[in-house]
């Protein structure tokens, strides 16, 4: 996975943080797997929305989501998520990205985005604008 070599949150063009809730935490006492999806969510809307990616008419899915627990993660505390652009097609992109608290990696992941058009519910080509900057947050891991 390539954001294995990714081994700080600063080498990723696109950075942001979550607070960990108590309601977060499991039996264990740890916080609870499923919550590690909202990070990775956290991350990727802060460029869907923030840059306003998508076309008119149409929206953007997850297609593939591929996710990998490093360690647990405690609560309270925070934790900084890294995101970065690995690829980008005619319609999909795709992310690379990496959960981190206190310094330490807790959690990589690559997620596959289709922008579907929401009439016709099929992929929808990425505007120009869209491209240009998802190509702006390419980035090699670190070390390739």
């Amino acid at each position: 996975m390539a954001a294995s070599n990714f081994t700080d949150v600063a080498d990723f063009p696109l950075r942001t943080s979550d607070k960990l809730r108590y309601a977060d935490t499991d039996r264990q006492g740890h916080v609870n797997n499923a919550v590690f999806a909202t990070f990775l969510e956290t991350g990727r809307v802060e460029l869907i929305a923030g840059d306003a990616l998508a076309d008119e008419g149409a929206a953007f899915v997850i297609a593939r989501l591929e996710l990998d627990f490093l360690s647990e993660v405690s609560w309270p505390g925070t934790v900084d998520i890294g995101t970065a652009v690995s690829e980008v097609g005619r319609s999909s992109f795709k992310l690379v990205q990496k959960v981190f608290q206190d310094g330490r990696a807790v959690a990589q992941a690559v997620t596959v985005i289709v922008q579907m058009n929401e009439a016709t519910r099929k992929s929808h080509p990425l505007s120009e604008n869209a491209r240009q900057r998802l190509l702006e947050l390419v980035r090699p891991a670190p070390g390739t």
